[in-house]
Protein backbone atom coordinates (compact mmCIF):
# COMPACT_ATOMS: atom_id res chain seq x y z
CA UNK A 1 0.00 0.00 0.00
CA UNK A 2 1.18 3.68 -0.94
CA UNK A 3 1.61 6.02 1.85
CA UNK A 4 -0.37 9.25 1.74
CA UNK A 5 1.13 12.44 1.20
CA UNK A 6 0.00 15.43 1.26
CA UNK A 7 -2.45 17.47 4.23
CA UNK A 8 -3.88 13.82 4.97
CA UNK A 9 -0.81 12.68 6.75
CA UNK A 10 1.01 15.91 8.51
CA UNK A 11 3.87 13.45 9.71
CA UNK A 12 4.35 12.03 6.23
CA UNK A 13 7.11 14.42 5.52
CA UNK A 14 9.42 13.28 8.33
CA UNK A 15 9.35 9.95 7.49
CA UNK A 16 12.64 8.09 6.13
CA UNK A 17 11.75 4.73 3.76
CA UNK A 18 14.03 1.76 4.31
CA UNK A 19 15.25 2.12 1.26
CA UNK A 20 16.57 5.15 0.99
CA UNK A 21 20.79 5.36 2.21
CA UNK A 22 20.66 9.01 2.47
CA UNK A 23 17.77 9.73 4.87
CA UNK A 24 14.41 10.99 4.39
CA UNK A 25 13.44 12.76 1.23
CA UNK A 26 11.51 15.19 2.48
CA UNK A 27 11.79 16.72 6.40
CA UNK A 28 14.86 19.34 7.89
CA UNK A 29 17.10 17.80 9.71
CA UNK A 30 16.31 20.31 12.14
CA UNK A 31 12.73 19.07 12.53
CA UNK A 32 14.19 15.07 13.16
CA UNK A 33 16.35 16.13 15.32
CA UNK A 34 13.85 18.25 17.37
CA UNK A 35 11.25 15.31 17.29
CA UNK A 36 13.46 12.79 18.70
CA UNK A 37 15.10 14.77 20.91
CA UNK A 38 11.22 15.31 22.75
CA UNK A 39 11.38 11.54 22.52
CA UNK A 40 15.08 11.31 24.71
CA UNK A 41 13.30 13.52 27.28
CA UNK A 42 10.56 11.17 27.42
CA UNK A 43 12.93 8.58 27.56
CA UNK A 44 14.65 10.25 30.41
CA UNK A 45 11.56 10.32 32.80
CA UNK A 46 10.46 7.55 33.07
CA UNK A 47 13.92 6.07 33.36
CA UNK A 48 14.71 8.98 36.65
CA UNK A 49 11.60 7.31 37.99
CA UNK A 50 12.64 3.81 37.48
CA UNK A 51 15.56 4.20 40.04
CA UNK A 52 14.31 7.30 41.45
CA UNK A 53 13.48 5.55 44.93
CA UNK A 54 16.52 3.41 45.57
CA UNK A 55 17.43 6.23 47.86
CA UNK A 56 14.42 7.16 49.38
CA UNK A 57 14.30 3.81 51.33
CA UNK A 58 14.60 5.61 54.99
CA UNK A 59 12.73 8.53 54.24
CA UNK A 60 9.71 6.66 53.39
CA UNK A 61 9.68 4.12 56.28
CA UNK A 62 9.92 6.75 58.62
CA UNK A 63 6.57 8.56 56.65
CA UNK A 64 4.66 5.47 56.66
CA UNK A 65 5.94 4.14 59.98
CA UNK A 66 7.33 0.83 58.87
CA UNK A 67 9.66 -0.93 61.11
CA UNK A 68 13.80 -1.31 59.77
CA UNK A 69 13.24 -4.98 60.20
CA UNK A 70 10.40 -5.02 57.64
CA UNK A 71 12.25 -3.92 54.84
CA UNK A 72 10.19 -6.55 53.24
CA UNK A 73 6.71 -4.31 53.17
CA UNK A 74 9.02 -1.66 50.61
CA UNK A 75 9.52 -4.43 48.19
CA UNK A 76 6.33 -4.03 45.82
CA UNK A 77 7.47 -0.26 45.53
CA UNK A 78 10.19 -1.00 43.24
CA UNK A 79 8.77 -4.62 41.44
CA UNK A 80 5.57 -3.24 40.72
CA UNK A 81 6.88 -0.31 39.12
CA UNK A 82 9.31 -3.03 36.80
CA UNK A 83 6.31 -5.19 36.41
CA UNK A 84 4.19 -2.32 35.06
CA UNK A 85 7.09 -1.60 32.74
CA UNK A 86 7.61 -5.04 31.47
CA UNK A 87 4.37 -5.97 30.90
CA UNK A 88 2.87 -2.96 29.19
CA UNK A 89 6.05 -2.72 26.90
CA UNK A 90 5.37 -4.91 24.08
CA UNK A 91 1.87 -4.05 24.10
CA UNK A 92 1.99 -0.11 23.84
CA UNK A 93 5.27 -0.47 21.40
CA UNK A 94 2.78 -2.49 18.96
CA UNK A 95 -0.17 -0.06 19.51
CA UNK A 96 2.21 2.31 18.80
CA UNK A 97 2.70 0.91 15.66
CA UNK A 98 -0.98 0.82 14.55
CA UNK A 99 -2.21 4.06 16.64
CA UNK A 100 0.43 6.60 15.76
CA UNK A 101 3.86 7.08 18.13
CA UNK A 102 2.33 11.35 19.14
CA UNK A 103 -0.77 9.62 20.44
CA UNK A 104 0.51 6.63 22.41
CA UNK A 105 3.24 8.91 23.90
CA UNK A 106 0.70 11.62 25.22
CA UNK A 107 -1.49 9.01 26.54
CA UNK A 108 1.50 7.62 28.27
CA UNK A 109 2.74 10.71 29.56
CA UNK A 110 -1.08 11.35 30.97
CA UNK A 111 -1.20 8.40 33.01
CA UNK A 112 2.44 8.88 34.10
CA UNK A 113 0.88 12.24 35.66
CA UNK A 114 -1.57 10.50 37.06
CA UNK A 115 0.48 7.51 38.82
CA UNK A 116 2.87 10.22 39.99
CA UNK A 117 -0.03 12.44 42.18
CA UNK A 118 -1.20 9.13 43.13
CA UNK A 119 2.60 8.14 45.14
CA UNK A 120 2.68 11.75 45.67
CA UNK A 121 -0.03 11.47 48.33
CA UNK A 122 -0.17 7.71 49.09
CA UNK A 123 -1.26 7.55 53.10
CA UNK A 124 -0.10 3.54 52.87
CA UNK A 125 2.18 1.25 51.31
CA UNK A 126 -0.85 -0.79 49.21
CA UNK A 127 -1.63 2.89 47.74
CA UNK A 128 1.88 4.05 47.02
CA UNK A 129 2.53 0.08 45.45
CA UNK A 130 -0.27 1.42 43.02
CA UNK A 131 0.76 4.21 42.03
CA UNK A 132 4.22 2.95 41.06
CA UNK A 133 2.41 0.32 38.76
CA UNK A 134 0.98 2.96 37.11
CA UNK A 135 4.01 4.88 36.26
CA UNK A 136 5.29 1.71 35.20
CA UNK A 137 2.57 1.07 32.73
CA UNK A 138 2.67 3.99 31.27
CA UNK A 139 6.78 4.44 31.55
CA UNK A 140 6.49 0.86 29.28
CA UNK A 141 5.96 2.69 26.16
CA UNK A 142 8.39 5.62 26.17
CA UNK A 143 11.29 3.68 25.39
CA UNK A 144 10.19 1.79 22.70
CA UNK A 145 8.44 3.68 21.05
CA UNK A 146 10.89 6.41 20.98
CA UNK A 147 13.06 3.67 19.37
CA UNK A 148 10.27 3.12 16.94
CA UNK A 149 10.28 6.64 16.41
CA UNK A 150 13.53 6.71 15.47
CA UNK A 151 12.89 4.33 12.52
CA UNK A 152 10.52 6.01 11.78
CA UNK A 153 12.37 9.45 10.64
CA UNK A 154 15.91 7.58 10.29
CA UNK A 155 16.87 5.07 6.98
CA UNK A 156 18.98 2.58 8.48
CA UNK A 157 22.27 3.94 7.53
CA UNK A 158 21.78 6.74 9.83
CA UNK A 159 19.64 5.12 12.47
CA UNK A 160 22.26 3.57 14.74
CA UNK A 161 23.51 6.73 15.93
CA UNK A 162 20.18 7.65 16.91
CA UNK A 163 19.25 4.85 18.94
CA UNK A 164 22.99 5.30 20.69
CA UNK A 165 21.38 8.36 21.49
CA UNK A 166 18.28 7.19 22.91
CA UNK A 167 20.03 4.37 24.90
CA UNK A 168 22.77 6.82 26.35
CA UNK A 169 19.40 8.54 28.15
CA UNK A 170 18.12 5.35 29.62
CA UNK A 171 21.38 4.70 31.10
CA UNK A 172 21.58 8.03 31.95
CA UNK A 173 18.49 7.73 34.51
CA UNK A 174 20.53 4.73 36.12
CA UNK A 175 23.39 7.39 37.25
CA UNK A 176 20.84 10.69 37.53
CA UNK A 177 17.80 9.12 39.51
CA UNK A 178 18.94 8.02 42.44
CA UNK A 179 21.09 11.36 43.31
CA UNK A 180 18.31 13.33 41.69
CA UNK A 181 15.89 11.75 44.49
CA UNK A 182 18.24 12.53 47.30
CA UNK A 183 18.65 15.96 46.51
CA UNK A 184 14.91 16.71 45.98
CA UNK A 185 14.38 14.79 49.18
CA UNK A 186 16.51 16.25 51.27
CA UNK A 187 14.92 19.81 50.31
CA UNK A 188 11.37 18.83 50.24
CA UNK A 189 10.89 15.28 51.66
CA UNK A 190 10.22 12.12 49.24
CA UNK A 191 6.94 13.09 48.06
CA UNK A 192 8.20 16.13 46.59
CA UNK A 193 10.19 13.83 43.86
CA UNK A 194 6.49 12.75 42.84
CA UNK A 195 5.42 16.01 42.64
CA UNK A 196 8.27 17.29 40.18
CA UNK A 197 6.50 14.83 37.93
CA UNK A 198 3.59 16.78 37.29
CA UNK A 199 5.40 19.63 35.95
CA UNK A 200 7.87 17.55 33.70
CA UNK A 201 5.15 15.58 32.57
CA UNK A 202 3.08 18.30 31.32
CA UNK A 203 6.64 19.65 29.85
CA UNK A 204 7.28 16.66 27.81
CA UNK A 205 3.33 16.45 26.88
CA UNK A 206 3.80 19.89 25.47
CA UNK A 207 6.92 18.95 23.72
CA UNK A 208 5.32 15.78 22.38
CA UNK A 209 2.06 17.60 20.89
CA UNK A 210 4.60 20.86 18.96
CA UNK A 211 7.76 18.27 17.95
CA UNK A 212 6.29 15.19 17.05
CA UNK A 213 4.87 14.29 13.32
CA UNK A 214 1.01 14.28 14.07
CA UNK A 215 -0.86 10.81 14.04
CA UNK A 216 -2.46 9.35 10.54
CA UNK A 217 -5.72 10.39 10.41
CA UNK A 218 -9.11 7.74 10.87
CA UNK A 219 -8.85 6.59 6.86
CA UNK A 220 -10.12 3.09 7.15
CA UNK A 221 -8.08 1.80 4.27
CA UNK A 222 -4.68 3.01 5.68
CA UNK A 223 -5.76 1.82 9.15
CA UNK A 224 -6.09 -1.63 7.87
CA UNK A 225 -2.78 -2.18 6.48
CA UNK A 226 -1.57 -1.61 10.14
CA UNK A 227 -0.17 -4.18 12.22
CA UNK A 228 -2.88 -5.05 14.70
CA UNK A 229 -2.09 -5.36 18.59
CA UNK A 230 -1.52 -9.10 20.56
CA UNK A 231 -3.60 -7.54 22.94
CA UNK A 232 -3.91 -11.71 24.02
CA UNK A 233 -0.10 -12.58 23.93
CA UNK A 234 0.14 -9.14 25.93
CA UNK A 235 -2.63 -10.26 28.82
CA UNK A 236 -0.65 -13.78 28.95
CA UNK A 237 2.27 -11.57 29.33
CA UNK A 238 1.37 -9.44 32.14
CA UNK A 239 -0.63 -12.26 33.95
CA UNK A 240 2.62 -14.44 34.09
CA UNK A 241 5.50 -11.70 35.33
CA UNK A 242 1.95 -10.90 38.08
CA UNK A 243 1.84 -14.63 39.04
CA UNK A 244 5.81 -15.14 39.70
CA UNK A 245 6.28 -11.21 41.64
CA UNK A 246 3.08 -12.20 43.82
CA UNK A 247 4.02 -15.88 44.47
CA UNK A 248 7.33 -14.86 45.19
CA UNK A 249 6.86 -11.97 47.20
CA UNK A 250 6.70 -12.86 51.15
CA UNK A 251 5.37 -10.98 53.70
CA UNK A 252 6.59 -13.33 56.35
CA UNK A 253 10.01 -14.11 55.29
CA UNK A 254 10.93 -15.30 59.04
CA UNK A 255 8.85 -18.12 58.65
CA UNK A 256 9.43 -19.82 55.19
CA UNK A 257 11.16 -18.47 51.86
CA UNK A 258 7.73 -18.20 49.94
CA UNK A 259 4.78 -17.65 51.32
CA UNK A 260 1.99 -19.98 51.54
CA UNK A 261 0.32 -19.17 48.26
CA UNK A 262 3.78 -19.21 46.84
CA UNK A 263 3.88 -22.43 45.24
CA UNK A 264 -0.14 -22.50 43.93
CA UNK A 265 0.62 -18.91 42.15
CA UNK A 266 4.27 -20.20 40.54
CA UNK A 267 2.68 -23.23 38.97
CA UNK A 268 -0.27 -20.72 37.54
CA UNK A 269 2.86 -18.93 36.38
CA UNK A 270 3.62 -21.75 34.80
CA UNK A 271 0.96 -22.70 33.21
CA UNK A 272 0.66 -18.92 31.63
CA UNK A 273 4.13 -19.71 30.32
CA UNK A 274 2.89 -22.50 28.99
CA UNK A 275 -0.03 -20.96 27.35
CA UNK A 276 2.25 -17.61 26.10
CA UNK A 277 4.36 -19.74 24.05
CA UNK A 278 1.53 -21.87 22.74
CA UNK A 279 -0.22 -18.57 21.56
CA UNK A 280 2.47 -16.71 20.12
CA UNK A 281 3.70 -20.41 17.96
CA UNK A 282 -0.07 -20.04 16.49
CA UNK A 283 -1.26 -16.26 16.13
CA UNK A 284 -1.10 -14.49 13.54
CA UNK A 285 -0.22 -11.48 15.42
CA UNK A 286 2.54 -12.09 17.54
CA UNK A 287 3.79 -9.91 20.56
CA UNK A 288 7.60 -10.77 18.65
CA UNK A 289 7.74 -11.69 14.84
CA UNK A 290 10.70 -14.34 14.79
CA UNK A 291 10.20 -14.75 11.11
CA UNK A 292 13.68 -14.18 9.10
CA UNK A 293 15.11 -13.68 13.12
CA UNK A 294 18.43 -16.24 13.90
CA UNK A 295 16.41 -17.64 17.16
CA UNK A 296 19.66 -18.81 18.91
CA UNK A 297 22.14 -15.17 19.19
CA UNK A 298 18.83 -13.49 19.94
CA UNK A 299 17.29 -15.62 22.49
CA UNK A 300 20.78 -15.81 23.81
CA UNK A 301 21.34 -12.06 23.72
CA UNK A 302 18.26 -11.61 25.76
CA UNK A 303 19.43 -13.99 28.65
CA UNK A 304 22.46 -12.33 28.69
CA UNK A 305 20.07 -9.15 29.33
CA UNK A 306 18.45 -10.64 32.18
CA UNK A 307 21.35 -11.43 33.85
CA UNK A 308 23.08 -8.38 33.74
CA UNK A 309 19.27 -7.15 34.91
CA UNK A 310 18.95 -8.94 37.91
CA UNK A 311 22.71 -8.23 38.82
CA UNK A 312 21.96 -4.32 38.15
CA UNK A 313 18.99 -4.34 40.30
CA UNK A 314 20.75 -6.03 43.10
CA UNK A 315 23.33 -3.52 42.75
CA UNK A 316 21.00 -0.84 43.43
CA UNK A 317 19.50 -2.12 46.33
CA UNK A 318 21.42 -4.02 48.23
CA UNK A 319 24.41 -1.91 48.27
CA UNK A 320 22.04 0.78 49.41
CA UNK A 321 20.61 -0.77 52.58
CA UNK A 322 24.32 -2.25 52.79
CA UNK A 323 25.42 1.18 53.47
CA UNK A 324 22.62 2.15 55.50
CA UNK A 325 22.03 -0.84 57.71
CA UNK A 326 25.61 -1.41 58.47
CA UNK A 327 27.89 1.92 57.74
CA UNK A 328 25.32 4.07 59.08
CA UNK A 329 24.78 6.05 56.07
CA UNK A 330 21.45 8.13 55.86
CA UNK A 331 19.95 8.18 52.06
CA UNK A 332 22.44 11.27 50.70
CA UNK A 333 25.54 8.62 51.89
CA UNK A 334 24.33 5.73 50.57
CA UNK A 335 23.78 7.09 46.93
CA UNK A 336 27.44 9.04 47.45
CA UNK A 337 28.77 5.30 48.15
CA UNK A 338 26.81 3.92 45.40
CA UNK A 339 28.23 6.58 43.04
CA UNK A 340 31.27 4.19 42.21
CA UNK A 341 29.16 2.05 40.38
CA UNK A 342 26.68 4.30 38.59
CA UNK A 343 29.74 6.83 36.83
CA UNK A 344 31.68 3.02 36.00
CA UNK A 345 28.00 1.80 34.25
CA UNK A 346 27.94 3.94 31.51
CA UNK A 347 31.92 4.20 31.25
CA UNK A 348 31.65 0.58 30.83
CA UNK A 349 28.60 0.97 28.29
CA UNK A 350 30.61 3.43 25.85
CA UNK A 351 33.71 1.15 26.17
CA UNK A 352 31.83 -1.99 25.49
CA UNK A 353 30.38 0.00 22.25
CA UNK A 354 34.07 0.87 21.08
CA UNK A 355 35.40 -2.92 21.59
CA UNK A 356 32.61 -4.40 20.00
CA UNK A 357 33.39 -3.28 16.84
CA UNK A 358 36.73 -4.37 17.07
CA UNK A 359 36.72 -7.35 18.76
CA UNK A 360 32.86 -8.96 18.17
CA UNK A 361 30.13 -8.90 20.34
CA UNK A 362 30.48 -12.31 22.06
CA UNK A 363 34.08 -11.89 23.21
CA UNK A 364 33.23 -8.61 24.71
CA UNK A 365 29.62 -9.69 26.51
CA UNK A 366 31.84 -12.45 27.95
CA UNK A 367 34.43 -10.18 29.55
CA UNK A 368 31.55 -7.99 31.49
CA UNK A 369 30.08 -10.71 32.99
CA UNK A 370 32.54 -12.46 33.58
CA UNK A 371 33.92 -8.81 35.19
CA UNK A 372 31.03 -8.56 37.09
CA UNK A 373 30.95 -11.42 38.66
CA UNK A 374 34.57 -11.51 40.16
CA UNK A 375 33.41 -8.05 41.58
CA UNK A 376 30.25 -9.43 43.50
CA UNK A 377 32.41 -12.41 44.32
CA UNK A 378 34.69 -9.67 46.09
CA UNK A 379 31.81 -7.97 47.76
CA UNK A 380 30.64 -11.61 48.85
CA UNK A 381 33.30 -11.27 51.42
CA UNK A 382 32.68 -7.50 52.19
CA UNK A 383 32.78 -6.96 55.74
CA UNK A 384 31.22 -4.85 58.16
CA UNK A 385 33.91 -2.20 58.37
CA UNK A 386 34.55 -2.31 54.45
CA UNK A 387 34.94 1.14 54.28
CA UNK A 388 38.89 0.72 56.20
CA UNK A 389 39.40 -2.27 54.24
CA UNK A 390 42.09 -2.52 50.90
CA UNK A 391 43.07 -4.39 47.81
CA UNK A 392 46.65 -5.00 48.10
CA UNK A 393 47.89 -5.17 44.27
CA UNK A 394 51.31 -4.79 42.80
CA UNK A 395 52.00 -3.07 46.35
CA UNK A 396 49.50 -0.94 46.14
CA UNK A 397 46.71 -0.17 48.42
CA UNK A 398 43.04 -0.10 46.71
CA UNK A 399 39.52 0.70 48.86
CA UNK A 400 38.01 -2.28 48.60
CA UNK A 401 34.45 -0.45 48.43
CA UNK A 402 35.65 1.39 45.93
CA UNK A 403 37.37 -1.51 43.64
CA UNK A 404 34.71 -3.82 43.91
CA UNK A 405 32.15 -1.15 42.86
CA UNK A 406 33.54 -0.37 39.88
CA UNK A 407 34.42 -3.33 38.86
CA UNK A 408 30.65 -4.69 39.00
CA UNK A 409 29.57 -1.27 36.91
CA UNK A 410 32.74 -1.73 34.65
CA UNK A 411 31.53 -5.29 33.69
CA UNK A 412 27.80 -4.56 33.32
CA UNK A 413 27.78 -1.75 31.52
CA UNK A 414 30.86 -3.82 29.21
CA UNK A 415 27.45 -5.38 28.48
CA UNK A 416 24.98 -3.09 27.20
CA UNK A 417 25.99 -2.17 23.62
CA UNK A 418 27.18 -5.58 22.66
CA UNK A 419 23.67 -7.33 23.90
CA UNK A 420 21.85 -4.69 21.62
CA UNK A 421 23.91 -4.96 18.41
CA UNK A 422 23.63 -8.41 18.65
CA UNK A 423 19.75 -8.67 18.65
CA UNK A 424 19.90 -5.35 15.61
CA UNK A 425 22.02 -7.63 13.79
CA UNK A 426 20.23 -10.90 13.79
CA UNK A 427 16.79 -9.23 12.99
CA UNK A 428 15.43 -8.02 9.89
CA UNK A 429 15.87 -4.17 9.38
CA UNK A 430 11.96 -3.51 9.87
CA UNK A 431 12.15 -5.15 13.19
CA UNK A 432 14.99 -3.40 14.76
CA UNK A 433 13.04 -1.19 16.64
CA UNK A 434 11.12 -4.15 18.45
CA UNK A 435 14.37 -5.93 18.66
CA UNK A 436 15.66 -2.72 21.02
CA UNK A 437 12.20 -3.32 23.17
CA UNK A 438 13.01 -6.98 23.35
CA UNK A 439 16.43 -6.54 25.17
CA UNK A 440 15.23 -3.43 27.20
CA UNK A 441 12.50 -5.83 28.43
CA UNK A 442 14.63 -8.78 29.12
CA UNK A 443 16.76 -6.54 30.93
CA UNK A 444 14.00 -5.34 33.31
CA UNK A 445 12.51 -8.85 33.65
CA UNK A 446 15.58 -9.81 35.28
CA UNK A 447 15.27 -6.80 37.46
CA UNK A 448 11.61 -7.76 38.05
CA UNK A 449 12.56 -11.55 38.83
CA UNK A 450 15.62 -11.52 39.85
CA UNK A 451 14.96 -8.66 42.41
CA UNK A 452 11.91 -10.73 44.23
CA UNK A 453 13.67 -14.00 43.63
CA UNK A 454 16.77 -12.96 45.65
CA UNK A 455 15.20 -10.66 48.44
CA UNK A 456 12.79 -13.74 49.17
CA UNK A 457 15.70 -15.52 49.87
CA UNK A 458 17.96 -12.98 51.26
CA UNK A 459 14.85 -12.01 53.43
CA UNK A 460 14.28 -15.16 54.87
CA UNK A 461 17.78 -16.09 55.78
CA UNK A 462 17.68 -12.77 57.98
CA UNK A 463 14.63 -13.90 59.82
CA UNK A 464 15.81 -17.55 60.18
CA UNK A 465 19.33 -16.01 61.36
CA UNK A 466 17.55 -14.13 63.97
CA UNK A 467 14.70 -16.04 64.87
CA UNK A 468 16.62 -17.11 68.12
CA UNK A 469 17.80 -13.68 69.52
CA UNK A 470 15.74 -11.79 72.32
CA UNK A 471 15.31 -8.73 72.25
CA UNK A 472 16.97 -7.52 75.74
CA UNK A 473 14.26 -5.69 78.05
CA UNK A 474 15.73 -3.66 80.92
CA UNK A 475 13.63 -4.84 83.96
CA UNK A 476 14.87 -8.43 83.20
CA UNK A 477 18.59 -7.36 84.19
CA UNK A 478 19.58 -6.63 87.26
CA UNK A 479 21.60 -3.78 86.64
CA UNK A 480 22.28 -0.92 83.71
CA UNK A 481 25.76 -2.35 82.42
CA UNK A 482 23.92 -6.15 82.22
CA UNK A 483 21.74 -4.71 79.90
CA UNK A 484 24.02 -2.82 77.85
CA UNK A 485 26.13 -5.17 77.47
CA UNK A 486 23.50 -7.81 76.42
CA UNK A 487 21.99 -4.87 74.23
CA UNK A 488 25.63 -4.94 72.46
CA UNK A 489 25.47 -8.63 72.14
CA UNK A 490 22.12 -8.37 70.53
CA UNK A 491 22.99 -5.60 67.88
CA UNK A 492 26.40 -7.72 67.45
CA UNK A 493 24.15 -10.39 66.53
CA UNK A 494 21.60 -8.64 64.12
CA UNK A 495 24.53 -7.29 62.37
CA UNK A 496 26.59 -9.97 61.28
CA UNK A 497 22.96 -11.71 60.19
CA UNK A 498 22.75 -8.81 57.81
CA UNK A 499 26.16 -8.93 56.96
CA UNK A 500 25.69 -12.64 56.11
CA UNK A 501 22.51 -12.35 54.43
CA UNK A 502 24.07 -9.26 52.17
CA UNK A 503 27.32 -11.68 51.08
CA UNK A 504 25.41 -14.79 50.15
CA UNK A 505 23.28 -12.33 47.57
CA UNK A 506 26.58 -11.00 46.33
CA UNK A 507 27.45 -14.91 45.89
CA UNK A 508 24.14 -15.75 43.87
CA UNK A 509 24.33 -12.87 42.18
CA UNK A 510 28.38 -13.59 41.06
CA UNK A 511 26.80 -17.36 40.15
CA UNK A 512 24.54 -15.44 37.92
CA UNK A 513 26.85 -13.45 35.91
CA UNK A 514 29.07 -16.56 35.39
CA UNK A 515 25.83 -18.29 33.71
CA UNK A 516 25.37 -15.03 31.57
CA UNK A 517 28.89 -14.83 30.49
CA UNK A 518 28.51 -18.67 29.27
CA UNK A 519 25.49 -17.73 27.41
CA UNK A 520 27.53 -14.46 25.65
CA UNK A 521 29.15 -17.26 23.84
CA UNK A 522 26.35 -17.94 22.06
CA UNK A 523 25.55 -14.97 20.62
CA UNK A 524 27.88 -14.83 17.77
CA UNK A 525 29.74 -11.80 16.29
CA UNK A 526 29.73 -9.85 13.40
CA UNK A 527 32.92 -10.37 12.49
CA UNK A 528 31.85 -14.20 12.09
CA UNK A 529 29.48 -16.04 9.49
CA UNK A 530 26.60 -14.06 11.18
CA UNK A 531 27.33 -10.53 10.12
CA UNK A 532 24.47 -10.80 7.81
CA UNK A 533 21.85 -12.13 10.04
Amino acid sequence: MSRPRGSEHEGATLTAPEDDPAGPVAGSRRARSVAIGAGGMVVLLGALDTYVVIGLFNEIMADLRIPLNRLERLTPVVTGFLLGYVAAMPLLGQASDRYGRKRVLQICLAAFLAGSTLTAVAPTVPVLVAGRVVQGVASGALLPVTMALAADLWSRHGRAGVLGGIGAAQELGAVLGPVYGVALAALAGWRSVFWMNIPLAILAIVAVHYALPAPPGRDRSVSAGKPRVDVVGGGLLAVLLGLLVIGLYNPEPGEQVLPERGVPLLVCAGVALVGLVAWELRARTKLVDTAGVAMRPFLSGLAVSAAAGTALMVTLVNVDLFAQSLLGKGDTGAIMLLLRFLLALPAGALLGGLLSSRLGERWVATAGMLIAACGFWLMSGWPAEVLAARHELAGIALPRLDTDLALVGLGLGLVIAPVSAAALRVVPPLQHGIASAAVVVARMTGMLVGLATLSAWGLYRFHSLTADLDVPVRPLYPSQEAFEAAEAAYTAAVREALLTQYGETFALTAVICVAGGALALLIGSSRGSERSG
